[in-house]
């Protein structure tokens, strides 16, 4: 499990994983939002540990605001209430939606990937911002030449889609939350309002 970095700054970003570490690095550079440090916590049975650790950190007493990103996966208010346990086991302060900052210090707010109802990940956000552009019409087309063949199913759509995209740009071999710090997403696209909102106001 991945251990609390020390605390240098009074808002914390949790996340899942290094690719979205990478990703909200990129995108918090992107809108000039300093002075959060995003830290990786593991896998979605990982919260609960890392939150306990965090709260026995060194300095922790300083922290202002925590915000905490996971993926909807299959059940978007399911995740929700996972991450609303995690928060209670650690007797932090627990939000009562999506989107919506706690009372008390520090302040806690959530936020479910892609849009906090629908199932998806990070990556299905990702691709809404590229949904536009014309190498979309040829990822779709890709993707009905693989599964026209015997024994082959693309089981991970939206993973693939956007590594799919990533392949088109210019060093195809970036994941998702390295590609973000080299400027392959549409980081103004609409498709990341909420998802900018959210980092603002941490």
């Amino acid at each position: 499990m991945p251990q609390p970095k020390e605390i240098t700054e009074a808002k914390q970003l949790l996340v899942e994983g290094n690719d979205q570490r990478n990703f909200f690095e990129g995108f918090l550079t992107y809108i000039d939002c300093p002075g959060v440090t995003v830290q990786n916590f593991g896998g979605v049975k990982e919260l609960h540990g890392f939150l306990r650790g965090l709260v026995r950190m060194q300095g922790f007493r300083s922290v202002k605001s925590i915000g905490i990103v996971r993926d909807a996966e299959t059940d978007a208010g399911g995740a929700f209430q996972s991450v609303q346990a995690a928060l209670n086991a650690a007797e932090l302060p627990v939000p009562s939606h999506p989107g919506q900052q706690s009372g008390g210090r520090p302040r806690v707010s959530i936020h479910i990937l892609p849009d906090a109802d629908n199932p998806g990940m990070l990556e299905t956000l990702l691709n809404r911002s590229f949904v536009d552009d014309p190498v979309n019409g040829c990822i779709d087309k890709f993707f009905q030449c693989v599964e026209s063949l015997p024994d082959r199913q693309i089981r991970r759509p939206d993973k693939a889609r956007s590594h799919a995209y990533i392949a088109t740009q210019p060093e195809p071999y970036f994941s998702v939350g390295v590609a973000a710090k080299n400027h392959y997403w549409n980081l103004d696209h609409e498709a990341f309002a909420h998802l900018r909102s959210f980092l603002i106001e941490l």
